[in-house]
């Protein structure tokens, strides 16, 4: 049996390098700007809370970014907590909320479909986290295209 001759790794120990960064850091340009659509069930995968992180990052980097969370995607702007609203019953249980909560906050656009949110879903505009934007299902296909025409940055986010 080989003998392991390294010691342990500690709290504090890298291992990689952060510093070095490949690209440069780009910023918007005046008037840029980006949409992040989520098509995706909270819970389900990393692609909600990474994405979400993507569109405030994009938002910091002075793009005026918006979120459209359609179909299974308005999974992410329900209001949560156990047991009462707010409540975090978990580590990480609020995780959407509070990182959309904290992209509205920084001037970000969140928009929801009326029609996932009580056709497919069963809740009401009410029980979406404050702030968001309900829209009608015609307007998820005109907000991507606005986006579009604008020439913005266009995330497309979906799981199956």
């Amino acid at each position: 049996m080989p003998e392991v001759t390294q010691p342990p790794h500690k709290d504090g120990d890298f291992f990689v390098d952060y510093e070095s960064k490949v690209f440069e850091d780009v910023k918007a340009d005046p008037g840029d700007k980006a949409l992040v659509t989520f098509h995706t069930v909270a819970f389900e995968g990393s692609i909600g809370l990474v994405n979400i992180l993507n569109a405030i990052r994009l938002q910091r980097k002075g793009y005026e970014t918006s979120i459209l969370l359609y179909g299974p995607g308005v999974t992410l702007g329900i209001q949560r907590g156990f047991p009462k609203l707010g409540d975090e019953a978990f580590p990480g249980h609020l995780n959407f909320n509070k990182n959309l909560e904290r992209f509205m906050k920084e001037g970000g656009k969140v928009y929801a479909c009326r029609f996932a949110l009580q056709a497919l879903y069963g809740h009401g505009e009410p029980a979406l986290i404050p702030g968001i934007i309900p829209i009608l299902p015609q307007d998820v296909l005109d907000c991507v295209l606005l986006h579009k025409k604008a020439n913005a940055l266009i995330i497309d986010t979906w799981t199956v």
